[in-house]
């Protein structure tokens, strides 16, 4: 009898003591390789003839797959379908096979064949898939206020079994409530995989508060939870307040460009407006501004700008503009004589409180009013009218004329100069110009406020008498002045030098003449009343004389 005969008996005599025991499960990846173990990974019987591996068809039926001896290292394939090229068994009696795919949840039995008995092992294999990384479609670019609309949808594709999808704001979940949260599901399968993909798409009516929320989609599978979210959406909704500006960094003045701005507070902010100017309207388009160029003080009063769309929704602003005239009579240049009276007319107009202040030569002075004109009154004179961001000024110069007066002549030698500086002053505008009766040298004059001033140097070698001479335009003046020669006053100091050299020694030769007199007569006194009291001491008589002896004696020493 053949081996396929005697397999064949084996076969038939067992299949009588066939057990079929309870089903087990085992779970596996999309695409990868299926292990589906023979009873539970339990060694094989010590007895065991061989190992047979089927599947359950769509159908009911039975398939094989492939069968394996216990005597023989190779399995012999059995399968003519699908499983053909995928299936094999390893050293542990198990089934493995390729390419997980759907069509692979079915109930794969190991039959167990031994000298004693039949006994088989039916397991039960199920596919499973993660979903594709989650994706939120068909995200919306605003949201309104208080009207549902689309987030987006959110989608887990391809996964097995379906993935779950909820919704979140800001962390948490949301609940369709059905006004103004809405949330629609749906779920799709690939008649060619088998693999489901869920959707969810979720609108929502926000609020003004919601330009910060952040919304998130939540994939929730066996395999893995996956989260997607969606940066914070603008809030578009309707304008509810409308406000005039005008542009301006400080009060308006007359001659300026004023920019009138409607400011609406809706979202996004309205492209049209219209502008109401005095009884004039301007529909202004793709634009928030409006400019009154160069305008006058009668531009003052009121404005408005409202929604081109709802005319009722509007806002107004009074416009103030300041004006500031000013008018200084005289102008330009005023020329007027030394000593006349002189005063100036000051009108001004403003749109509020100015203050007048003037200046003469960049230094604050009072308003000019003379009585009488000085050289000194002369300049240039500016009025200045300000307030507030706005300021006027006029200006005149005024001149003060006069003829020339000289008002000093005077000489001077330096010390050892073999020279002398004679200088000669004046008043007088226009400048004065000076003349001399000599000639001279190093020249140097001078010109203040109507005061001139003119040095020369001369070497007079005679006694002379010099004119100043000055002159403008207005008239004259002369004075003179004498002048000695310097090498006469050379001559005369030299002269009183030795004479006074001479006195000097007269003098000192007279005291010591009288002081040697006046030795010697004390000298002889001295000698005479000496020679007076030993006389008497040496007789050793009385003193005889009258009184009025002794009184011409007396009288002779005091002359002494």
């Amino acid at each position: 009898m053949d081996s396929a005969a005697i397999l064949l008996l084996l076969t038939v005599t067992a299949s009588a003591l066939l057990q079929v025991l309870g089903t087990e499960g085992v779970a596996a990846l999309y695409g990868e390789t299926i292990v589906v173990p023979c009873n539970d990974g339990t060694p094989a019987p010590e007895k065991l003839i061989f190992v047979k591996w089927k599947y359950e068809k769509d159908d009911g039926t039975a398939g094989d797959l492939l069968i394996k001896q216990a005597s023989s290292s190779e399995a012999t394939l059995q399968a003519t379908d699908q499983y053909a090229e995928r299936v094999s068994i390893d050293d542990k009696w198990s089934l493995r096979i390729t390419q997980a795919s759907l069509r692979d949840q079915k109930t794969f039995t190991c039959m167990v064949v031994s000298g004693e008995n039949v006994k088989e092992y039916p397991v039960t294999v199920s596919v499973n898939k993660k979903p594709s990384p989650v994706q939120i479609m068909d995200r919306s670019a605003a949201l309104q206020k208080d009207k549902a609309t689309t987030v987006g949808t959110c989608v887990a594709a391809d996964a097995n079994p379906a993935a779950t999808i909820t919704w979140r704001k800001n962390g948490k979940p949301l609940v369709a409530d059905g006004k103004t949260i809405l949330v629609t599901p749906s779920m799709k399968l690939d008649p060619a995989t088998g693999l489901s993909t869920t959707s969810s798409t979720l609108q929502y009516a926000a609020s003004k508060e919601d330009n910060v929320s952040v919304f998130s989609c939540m994939s929730t599978h066996m395999l893995a939870n996956q989260e997607a979210e969606l940066e914070p959406f603008p809030i578009h909704y309707p304008s509810e307040k409308v406000s005039l500006q005008v542009l301006s960094k400080g009060p308006i003045v007359e001659g300026d460009n004023v920019t009138l701005k409607c400011h609406a507070d809706g979202t996004p902010p309205p492209s049209s407006f219209f502008f109401y100017m005095k009884g004039q309207k301007v529909l202004v388009e793709n634009s928030d501004t409006y400019t009154l160029a160069s305008i006058g003080r009668e531009a003052g009063g009121e404005y408005k700008c409202s929604l081109a769309d709802n005319e009722k929704m509007e806002s107004s602003q009074s416009l103030v503009v300041s004006y500031l005239d000013l008018s200084v009579t005289p102008t330009g240049r005023v020329v007027k004589a030394i000593g006349d009276s002189f005063s100036v007319k000051v009108e001004k107009s403003a749109s509020g409180d100015a203050t007048v202040s003037w200046a003469k030569n960049g230094m604050e002075v009072t308003q000019p009013e003379f009585s009488r004109l000085t050289y000194a009154d002369a300049g240039v004179y500016v009025c200045e009218l300000s307030m507030p961001g706005l300021t006027r000024h006029s200006s005149f110069e005024l001149m003060v004329e006069g003829k020339p007066a000289i008002t000093g002549l005077s000489k001077h030698r330096p010390d050892s100069a073999k020279f002398k500086v004679l200088t000669c002053e004046a008043t007088g505008v226009p400048e004065p110009s000076f003349h001399w009766s000599v000639n001279s040298t190093n020249e140097e004059s001078s010109y203040v406020n109507g005061k001139a001033t003119h040095k020369i140097r001369v070497i007079p070698r005679l006694n002379l008498t010099v004119t100043c001479s000055v002159s403008n335009r207005l008239g004259d003046d002369t004075r003179t002045i004498n002048v000695s020669s310097v090498f006469k006053e050379e001559k005369d100091n030299m002269g009183s030098q030795e004479e006074s050299e001479d006195q000097s020694k007269l003098i000192v030769g007279v005291v010591a003449g009288l002081l040697i007199a006046t030795a010697v007569v004390g000298l002889i006194y001295w000698l005479y009343m000496k020679n007076s009291r030993q006389g008497s001491w040496k007789t050793g008589e009385k003193e005889v004389g009258t009184s009025e002896e002794s009184k011409k004696l007396e009288e002779n020493h005091h002359s002494v």
